[in-house]
């Protein structure tokens, strides 16, 4: 897929800039549409990239143990390898504006794992797209079904919404949380564990209590 239109978002702005009743040429604006279309490349840059191709160096699970399963997350035990806390940012497809948030991904591995920092760059890639948080939760875990084909996946997202915070309601505390589960941590008992294990009394451990 293509990069973004860096001259296209330029004019784009600087219409927009007219239409509000500006006037785009005054010392303040005069490189405002350069600066709006450099932060849409990396707002949106995820479009150009196959998120799955994070996962391609996968290594088989007995590989891992053997050459140091610290070092890919994999415990001796095979269980579940557990990430919390990764930071993200996205934009609403609805008013382009941003939600900021954490994400918290567990899987358990079926015959790959792959390096902890793989999992963090699948996030970011489809977090830099116009995006839903419901449909983004979705997409990180079927991203990793796809690239590892693990026992089972749990997405938790907790992100605010600028559309939210400063727009309509106003609501400058709320914070909204989604999960997707995929497999064996798509059953109740499971879930809440891993979710136990992410941090009880926090984010992840009311949304466990909501989706019970």
């Amino acid at each position: 897929m293509a990069e973004v239109d860096a001259a296209r978002i330029e004019r784009a702005v600087r219409e927009i800039l007219l239409a509000i009743g500006e006037d785009p040429e005054r010392a303040g604006l005069a490189r405002t549409p350069e600066r709006v279309a450099e932060a849409y490349a990396d707002f949106f840059g995820g479009l150009a990239i196959d998120p799955v191709s994070h996962l391609r160096d996968a290594v088989p699970v007995d590989s891992a143990l053997r050459d140091g399963g610290a070092d890919h997350g994999v415990p001796a035990t095979g269980d579940a390898v557990v990430l919390r806390d990764l930071a993200f940012r996205s934009v609403c497809e609805h008013h382009l504006l941003p939600f900021v948030g954490t994400a918290h991904v567990a899987y358990l591995p079926g015959d790959r794992v792959v390096g902890l920092g793989r999992i963090p760059a699948v996030v970011d890639t489809l977090a830099r797209r116009p995006q839903l948080q419901e449909r983004l939760t979705e997409e990180i875990a079927d991203a990793l079904v796809t690239g590892l084909d693990p026992r089972g996946v749990l997405v938790i997202l907790d992100a605010q919404h600028r559309c939210v915070t400063t727009r309509g309601a106003r609501q400058e505390r709320s914070s909204t949380i989604t999960i997707a589960s995929r497999g064996a941590l798509a059953e109740p008992a499971a879930r809440a564990e891993i979710i136990a294990l992410i941090g009880a009394g926090g984010a992840a451990g009311a949304a466990g209590a909501r989706d019970a």
